[in-house]
């Protein structure tokens, strides 16, 4: 007789977003007539950039071709593609990053759920409280997590770093010393972000304890000020203590393209073990790799006319960010992000629970947001809303709201 992976039945409830999704539907089949404007999941809404569209007809034209034609790509990636995320991503900031400590993949959200394949079952975890779901439920997944206790809404052998309105939502140092450190910078869901010396000093404290980082940097693109670093590689040491996972979907628009990459340096090591050579390893047994018209895509991001382009596009979001957090102060609510990231973090009126306040923004204002205790016990009391809406939708969201 098999058995599962009985793992995932500790995991409680299902994933958040699904959770969203499922009573947003059943709320629209209920008011057929009511006009929902989302503002929950962080996808995007604008469509893919000219440059990278022409990009991909080359590239399907080649695919039509016999003497252009590619088949498998790459175990890494097409050298076209990690040579311009080396050089512009990395080099272009003073980071020495290689073109073989670059792995492209199909996203962030696969890379930073697999990447806890490398580590043994007994490593703990530190993540920061509130925090993207993947981190902890991939972790739960692969039995590192320990037991759930449904009343602190914990995992017992997790480390949890609160983010809270009175530490001004930067994660502290953790009093236990964890194995892993999840950090998301600029973070996903509280729209804050740290300062260059504060990430030096996460990464000091890696290399003292013998932790490793595994540094989520999916919004780099939305940081606007100059002394938040881009990259973990900008600190000293950050290369014998750190991963580092990047995404095209919310800097490029490519939630639907799905493209993604991890930098694994070959200096982080444990002991005489190589994590790069155990990625690289993983990824040639468990990844075909990304197709070749979406890496096309992914080299016309750096292009002249891409770069261009994109900028138009994030400053857009940050339009909105900037609409949704100054409306929602002038109405009176405590709001916080939306400055280096795409998301705003907003505290629930009066004694609200998380889940309250999306039932009563569902039902009164047709407006769909993301509960803050959906990712972490920390989050209870708080809302997130994205700005990869319309101009129009968001607008018409904030109105809305204000009138409720």
């Amino acid at each position: 007789m098999f058995k599962v992976n009985d793992n995932y039945q500790k995991l409680p409830g299902s994933y958040l977003f699904s959770t969203v999704g499922r009573k947003t539907n059943a709320f629209m089949a209920a008011h057929p007539e009511k006009k929902i404007i989302r503002l929950s999941i962080g996808d995007v809404t604008q469509p893919i950039a000219p440059a990278i569209i022409e990009a991909m007809h080359r590239a399907v034209d080649e695919m039509g071709k016999a003497e252009t034609f590619h088949g498998y790509a790459p175990e890494l990636g097409y050298e076209f593609l990690r040579s311009a995320i080396a050089k512009q991503d990395y080099r272009a900031r003073g980071c020495q990053i290689e073109e073989d400590e670059i792995f492209v993949s199909d996203g962030a959200k696969s890379d930073s759920a697999n990447i806890q394949e490398l580590f043994a079952a007994e490593n703990r975890i530190a993540v920061c409280d509130p925090v993207y779901p993947v981190y902890v439920d991939s972790n739960v997944m692969a039995g590192r997590t320990g037991v759930y206790d449904p009343s602190t809404e914990r995992w017992s052998n997790v480390i949890y770093m609160p983010c809270v309105m009175e530490n001004g939502f930067v994660p502290q140092l953790p009093e236990e010393t964890p194995d892993l450190i999840y950090l998301c910078l600029p973070n996903n869901p509280t729209g804050t972000t740290i300062k260059k010396h504060q990430l030096q000093e996460w990464v000091d404290y890696a290399n003292r304890t013998g932790a490793v980082i595994i540094y989520d940097a999916a919004y780099e693109a939305y940081i606007s000020q100059e002394d938040v670093a881009h990259s973990i590689y900008e600190c000293d040491g950050a290369k014998t203590c750190a991963i580092e996972l990047k995404s095209f979907s919310k800097n490029a628009g490519f939630t639907g393209l799905r493209l993604g990459y991890a930098v694994v340096p070959k200096e982080l090591k444990c002991g005489e073990v190589s994590l790069n050579a155990m990625w690289a390893r993983r990824h040639g047994t468990k990844f075909n790799g990304a197709p070749y018209i979406v890496q096309r895509a992914g080299e016309a991001v750096y292009s002249e006319e891409g770069r261009a382009q994109l900028k138009k596009q994030v400053a857009y979001y940050m339009e909105n960010a900037a609409v949704i957090r100054e409306g929602l102060k002038a109405a009176g609510y405590t709001v916080f992000g939306g400055v280096d990231a795409p998301y705003i973090w907003m505290k629930t009126p009066g004694n609200m629970t998380s889940w309250e306040f999306f039932d009563e923004l569902l039902e009164h204002a047709n407006v769909v947001g993301t509960p803050g205790s959906g990712f972490g016990p920390s989050g209870e009391g708080y809302f997130r809303l994205t700005a990869f809406g319309s101009h129009e939708n968001t607008r018409a969201a904030l109105e809305r709201i204000k009138s409720m």
